[in-house]
């Protein structure tokens, strides 16, 4: 069995590092014991901050910041010839927001992988959320460390229980030294001695322990509190020392100089275990509950130490049955009573110390490396997520259909631009842009569902068009929350879609009242077709033309404006297009797929080929480029994508996908050529995962989507165009779907299921 494991190794300092190599050890040597041939690599964690220096098993290195080495990396796990892929999981040893970048690896690689997760919280952000929920569908198997983080995977990140097993945090076996020897080795003859070790943060709780000795030297005034280890890395990249010499200070005050010994050592696991082995007392005075995992526990326990605690959740687990005391968090009265009472009985220390010996056997690597390597034996002719993954066994289930955030995001006037994460923005107000959009969607909507709550929403939205609209049919498009407009005229792009949303209406007639107004609010505009230059105006007026010529074809004046746009449109189009470039400017910016998309709705009412045949073109050369990767990668904002230059990648906006959702759709509509179909389904995919990280935009808790795909993550910000975006995708999706086309039908589960990972 060849097995790569992705994790930090020695010598970097921290509790992952450590970890690793005792299981790779641990690992070898039952592999031995039973006569079985066992090869472990190792892709080791770089900080950006440095480059280590590693021994011979780690075979190949990550900069963790650097999103391209992830990919690369997978890449060598795929020809690696390796049966399984070992993850070390916790967030801060990734790169990316919440260390999402290693998503798209493990994504890509083609044998089973397995997750050790370290950390699992329970209030998670966004990012982490969606990181684990990610990872827990990529694995076959998830081992987590303690009970509660079972009963979190399952309720909060719906984790399969059948995915997850525990195994207890291994720890090196503690060989029985003379006490007395290794008291006197470290200057401890005399003193009775508590110690916490570990890398040194703020949520250690150090504070707890020094308050409470202030107390308890009255009576010991030869205790000795050791506080073991250096300060975190991280800490000591953004705040210095500054914790550890605020400790010192409080040492001073509290006249503890005598008392407290500060050893400022990432030590070996040798003098580790020998620190453990002279001690009277372990504790771990943590500040809050939300620790899954405990390494240093772990090694407390594995050590046989008698052991006091505050009561977070693995500490709870493992110090349960009177194994070791606790006491609450910031509690340094009752900190002190526990360890005066365990001085003054040294009985109680020996008992206490009994019984986490015999719990510790439990602990030892050489049966929890076992466990391991049975495990990796039972999942190593698994396949992986992508392979196993069977439409025909499982029936899609697509995101619940919602407009909750749209109802969070809707007051009487109309809808709001912005949200601060989901909550409404009030401070930047309304515009026209966005009710029109939301005219849109929810016609769509009501189209679907029939669901005539939809119909009020319908009249906010169009009672704000027809208010911004001017004496001259024109637009104004910002509305502050005070109600005071904000700009004299809207640009071209904001006028053409409105008239997208109004055509739609009219064609889509809900209710006779509101088709009359709109009408009303259409023709008054109409003088305004004739100034429009602006290519993706051309091409959303297009579109709200060819909506309203569905209703009143013999319009003929609009035939006349329909064929005058179409016209201009093609111009622009000639005027650019070259051999490699077949596009309608010498720029790809935001929402490209309008522009196609309109000439397929003039092709509907013209019937002239070579309108169709200029939509298939630029449909086709854009498609080469947002689908340049096996999934949707659209055209990124952050200098878009000029002719002759690099296409940006990042950052990837809603508005992008939903175009491309609706150009395909209607190309396939058109054409009905499958290629279409299948790519109008790849674009929506890019909401819910499949995209350049992997990570769903969509938020199903509040049901609403994210504002963009970043390179370090999602924007969690959840405005009006986003979620509209969404909407209106996952609307045109469902909707070309017939029940009748049973090939079809299938075939879009399929893809959806296979590439999606959504559950």
């Amino acid at each position: 069995m060849k097995l790569i494991c992705i994790g930090n190794f020695p010598p970097r300092e921290c509790g992952i590092a450590a970890f690793t190599h005792d299981l790779y050890t641990s690992l070898q040597i039952n592999a031995r014991k039973i006569k079985t041939r066992f090869e472990m690599d190792i892709i080791a964690m770089n900080p950006p901050y440095k480059h280590f220096n590693y021994p011979d098993p780690v075979k190949y290195s990550i900069n963790q910041q650097q999103q391209k080495e992830y990919i690369k990396a997978a890449d060598y796990i795929n020809n690696s010839h390796a049966d399984i892929c070992l993850l070390q999981h916790e967030f801060g040893i990734f790169g990316g927001n919440s260390g999402v970048y290693i998503l798209p690896l493990i994504h890509r690689i083609d044998v089973p992988l397995v997750t050790v997760m370290h950390t699992v919280l329970k209030a998670p952000n966004y990012h982490e959320k969606e990181i684990i929920k990610k990872i827990g569908e990529r694995s076959v198997k998830v081992i987590v460390m303690s009970k509660h983080a079972i009963q979190l995977l399952i309720e909060i990140y719906k984790i399969p229980m059948n995915k997850i097993i525990i195994f207890h945090h291994g720890v090196p076996d503690f060989q029985i030294v003379d006490k007395k020897d290794l008291r006197e080795k470290y200057h401890l003859n005399h003193r009775k001695v508590l110690l916490t070790f570990g890398l040194l943060n703020r949520n250690k709780g150090i504070e707890t322990v020094l308050h409470a000795l202030s107390q308890v030297v009255r009576k010991h005034p030869a205790l000795l509190y050791i506080v073991l280890g250096k300060t975190h890395p991280n800490i000591l990249r953004e705040t210095g020392e500054e914790y550890r010499e605020s400790l010192l200070k409080m040492v001073h005050d509290l006249k503890l100089e005598d008392n407290v010994l500060f050893i400022k050592n990432f030590v070996s696991q040798k003098t580790l275990m020998e620190y453990l082995s002279a001690i009277d007392i372990y504790i771990t005075p943590f500040l809050n509950e939300a620790q899954i995992t405990s390494g240093t526990l772990s090694y407390a326990v594995g050590a046989g130490a008698a052991i006091i605690s505050t009561p977070y959740w693995h500490a709870r687990e493992l110090l349960a049955d009177g194994r070791g005391c606790l006491f609450d968090f910031n509690d340094s009265q009752k900190c002190a009573q526990i360890v005066e009472h365990l001085l003054d009985n040294p009985d109680k220390i020996e008992a206490l110390r009994e019984k986490t010996r015999a719990f510790g056997e439990n602990f030892k690597w050489a049966k929890v490396g076992g466990k391991y390597l049975e495990l990796f034996n039972q999942v190593s002719n698994q396949q992986p997520y992508h392979i196993q993954s069977n439409p025909q066994n499982r029936l899609l289930k697509l995101p619940t259909l919602s407009l909750d955030h749209v109802y969070r995001l809707t007051d009487q006037t109309g809808i709001l631009q912005h949200a601060k994460s989901f909550v409404p923005n009030l401070k930047e107000g309304y515009c026209l842009d966005d009710n029109a959009r939301a005219l849109l969607m929810i016609n769509k909507y009501y189209n679907l569902k029939k669901d005539h709550k939809a119909i009020d929403l319908m009249a906010i939205y169009l009672s704000f068009i027809h208010y911004m609209q001017q004496e001259d049919g024109s637009f104004r498009n910002f509305l502050n929350y005070e109600k005071e407009i904000v700009d004299s005229k809207c640009s071209e792009d904001v006028f053409g879609r409105t008239l997208w949303a109004l055509g739609y209406l009219i064609r889509y007639k809900p209710k006779d009242a509101l088709y009359q107004a709109a009408l009303e609010i259409f023709f008054n505009a109409i003088p305004n077709i004739t100034k429009i230059n602006s290519v993706r105006c051309l091409a959303t007026t297009i579109i709200g033309t060819g909506h309203f010529l569905h209703r009143l074809r013999n319009e003929k004046m609009m035939i006349k404006y329909l064929r005058d746009l179409t016209e201009k449109m093609m111009f622009k189009y000639k005027i650019n297009r070259t051999s490699e470039w077949c596009w309608f400017e010498d720029i790809l910016t935001y929402d490209n797929g309008i522009l196609p998309l309109s000439l397929f709705y003039a092709y509907e009412i013209l019937g002239d080929p070579e309108i169709l045949n200029i939509a298939q073109e630029s449909v086709n050369f854009l498609d080469r480029i947002v689908f340049r990767n096996k999934y949707l990668s659209s055209v990124g904002s952050n200098g878009w994508y000029k002719k002759g230059e690099q296409c940006a990648k990042y950052a990837q906006q809603p508005i992008n996908a939903m175009a491309l959702v609706l150009m395909y759709e209607k190309a396939y509509r058109v054409t009905k050529s499958k290629i279409y179909y299948d790519r109008m389904v790849d674009s929506f995919l890019w909401f819910i995962g499949k995209n350049e990280l992997d990570i769903s935009l969509y938020d199903d808790g509040t049901k609403g989507c994210c504002d963009g795909l970043e390179s370090y993550g999602v924007n969690i910000n959840q405005g009006a165009e986003s979620t509209l975006s969404y909407l209106l995708a996952y609307l045109s999706i469902i909707s070309a779907e017939d029940p009748n086309e049973k090939e079809k039908q299938y075939a879009y589960s399929q893809k959806i299921y296979q590439e999606s990972g959504f559950n």
